[in-house]
């Protein structure tokens, strides 16, 4: 499948575009007319720019407004697009889009819009021009790709095709089943978008929230199906329009972009599989290394220069520290198949998270495939003797390590923490007391600050190289404002990953790094959170504090025991309960920008305990304030 991506969809020069794009892995560009209307390049030194970076030049755009207008303003809408021919001719590019017209239309009807265009593919083709005409979503008379065919038909012209624009396409709601009845040779060009669900009029849907596929809600597996099957073979380009890519930098939005194309080339490929369909398509699909989802967390790592605070943390929690790294500054800390990794490597500033291990059925497969798709491998030191875990960097920089599941949930990198433990400050031990039995089970969930401006990108990383399932996103208030948050996990719920967007405050308050610094933790699963609650105040935990009327709105809510209400108070637990299950948890202070969480999931609990967030952020948020008064740090 060949690849194109239009230049509106970065920020930056039109050469910094162009480069980003060769770098991604791009075979060609849209050059949208606004980015070398301000280029300071010619348009022959644009075209030598591509040729040298080996980028195509597939089409120039767009040719607003042309068609259904008076006589008069057609002779001017010609004499406009004959200037612009000739800078394609300069540019050496042979195919225009051309909008259905939004503004100056007059006439309604088909014949009249028919015959314009017929007069302009006649126009065009004396420079050796293609016209590819699109139904806008919002056009004055024409605006589904049906109707925009039938015109296209009447013009009846070797020079005039049409353009399928999968948002205007879907964000009207049209069955795109109708691309197979359009003959290959009149689909001059194929451009794509994602879009999240929202209420709003099309063409400010359009213009600030369109998304790189797989970042939305849109269908475009089933919609690329039909255009595969209609026998289309031409460029598959990215036209989106989005307020925060066009803000961020043009080389990571590029590789986002080439992702999400890679990964709709693969679901399309699979999907006609699923179809049955075995005959050869003149469009040629990639595929990538088959990989299964993840089966469980093999250890989350948390980085900090000073690691007191998080030691004290695990050890009131009941995971037992299982010794030192022998080559390196790094502890393991365990309890049931729940692994944490304190490392003091280049650990500059309080803790944090900064790696997720996860267990998979084949890492190198795996590794593979994320490497494939744009992810950057990581390496970390090790000797000859000790495991080499493959990782790769995700959009936030967290490392994930990708680990050979094992049916006992044994690790092969457990014993090189050979050395045993040293004294935690003042603890007294490392984990359970003598005939203590551990209550923490695995990892539950994790939960992972993301910047705002690369949110979408990391829902499509996790997915594409993680095969992690999105679930409907929330948002959730909080004295900073809502934080929104995408659930990410296996279909069997054994690897849960919350993302959550860093609130946009955080990076104009003096000395903060936004969703560096914002609380992201680590919810460890339990048998019996009671018991584990009442042993970590016996160790001195501090709890996040739960305000008294939490109790009251939740006695009004479920009609709880008086005694169980009063013990869940006593414990600083919460509680929720759905037609499923119960869900019970706490939470600890936080340190740097780590927490941790403890949960019991009662019955086929399925949720986080979502009417609980708020009541968490607004008492870390309290908690920060009296921080920073009192010289803390801390959130």
């Amino acid at each position: 499948m060949r690849t194109s991506i239009a230049t509106v969809c970065l920020s930056g020069t039109l050469e910094e575009k162009m480069r980003a794009c060769a770098a991604a892995g791009f075979d060609g560009i849209e050059i949208f007319e606004q980015d070398l209307i301000v280029s300071p390049d010619s348009p022959e030194e644009i075209r030598d720019l591509a040729a040298e970076l080996g980028l195509s030049l597939d089409l120039f755009q767009p040719f607003r407004d042309f068609e259904g207008v008076t006589e008069e303003l057609l002779r001017e809408n010609l004499y406009r697009a004959e200037a612009k021919f000739r800078v394609m001719n300069r540019l050496g590019i042979d195919t225009m889009l051309v909008c259905s017209n939004v503004a100056t239309a007059t006439v309604d009807d088909d014949g009249v819009a028919a015959s314009q265009l017929r007069r302009m593919g006649s126009a065009a083709a004396r420079y050796g021009i293609r016209l590819a005409y699109e139904a806008l979503a919002w056009g004055k008379y024409v605006n589904d790709f049906e109707h925009a065919q039938r015109i296209v038909d009447l013009a009846d012209h070797p020079n005039v095709g049409t353009c399928l624009d999968s948002f205007h396409i879907l964000s009207r709601g049209a069955n795109p089943a109708g691309i197979e009845k359009i003959p290959a040779e009149k689909i001059f060009f194929v451009q794509l978008a994602d879009a999240p669900e929202l209420s709003l009029d099309v063409l400010s849907w359009s213009r600030h929230y369109r998304v790189f596929p797989g970042e939305g809600a849109f269908d475009l597996t089933t919609f690329m199906a039909h255009l595969v099957r209609s026998g289309y073979n031409g460029p598959v380009s990215l036209e989106v329009f989005n307020d925060v890519f066009r803000q961020t930098a043009e080389e990571r939005t590029a590789v986002d972009a080439r992702r999400s194309l890679m990964w709709l080339e693969e679901r399309t490929s699979v999907s006609l599989a699923e179809d049955g369909e075995v005959r050869a398509y003149p469009m040629d699909l990639a595929t990538l290394p088959v990989v299964a989802e993840p089966t469980g967390f093999n250890f989350a790592e948390v980085k900090a220069e000073d690691t007191g605070a998080v030691e004290k943390l695990l050890f009131q929690l009941g995971l037992h520290c299982e010794g030192r790294h022998r080559t390196k500054p790094v502890q393991l800390w365990s309890a049931g198949r729940a692994r944490v990794i304190i490392n003091q490597q280049q650990a500059r500033g309080m803790p944090a998270i900064s790696a997720l291990g996860l267990d998979v059925q084949d890492p190198q497969a795996a590794a593979s495939r994320a490497v494939q798709l744009k992810a950057q491998p990581v390496s970390r030191r090790s000797q000859a003797d000790e495991a080499v875990l493959q990782a790769v960097s995700a959009p936030d920089s967290t490392e994930i390590f990708l680990c050979e599941a094992t049916e006992d949930g044994t690790v092969a990198w457990a014993d090189e923490f050979a050395v045993p433990p040293r004294p935690a400050g003042g603890q007294g031990g490392h984990g359970p007391g003598v005939g203590d039995e551990p209550l923490i089970t695995h990892i539950d969930h994790i939960n992972l600050s993301q910047p705002w401006q690369h949110f979408d990108e990391a829902v499509l990383f996790y997915e594409s190289t993680l095969s992690l399932l999105p679930r409907a996103s929330q948002e959730v208030p909080s004295p900073m404002g809502l934080v929104r948050s995408q659930v990410m996990r296996s279909s069997d719920g054994a690897v849960r990953l919350a993302l959550n967007i860093a609130p946009m405050v955080l990076e104009q308050q003096p000395g903060r790094h936004g969703s560096a610094e914002y609380p992201q933790h680590v919810a460890f699963a339990c048998r019996d959170v009671v018991a584990l609650a009442r042993r970590a105040r016996e160790r001195g935990l501090d709890f996040l504090p739960v305000p008294a009327n939490y109790y009251e709105d939740l006695q009004a809510r479920f009609r709880l025991e008086d005694d169980l209400l009063a013990l869940l108070q006593s414990l600083n637990l919460l509680y929720d309960r759905d037609g499923d299950g119960e869900f019970l948890h706490f939470y600890t202070a936080t340190v740097g920008s780590v927490f941790f969480e403890v949960v019991e999931r009662r019955g086929r609990y399925d949720g986080y305990g979502a009417p609980n967030a708020p009541v968490r952020l607004a008492s870390q948020y309290q908690r920060e304030g009296a921080g920073r008064r009192d010289g803390r740090h801390g959130v």
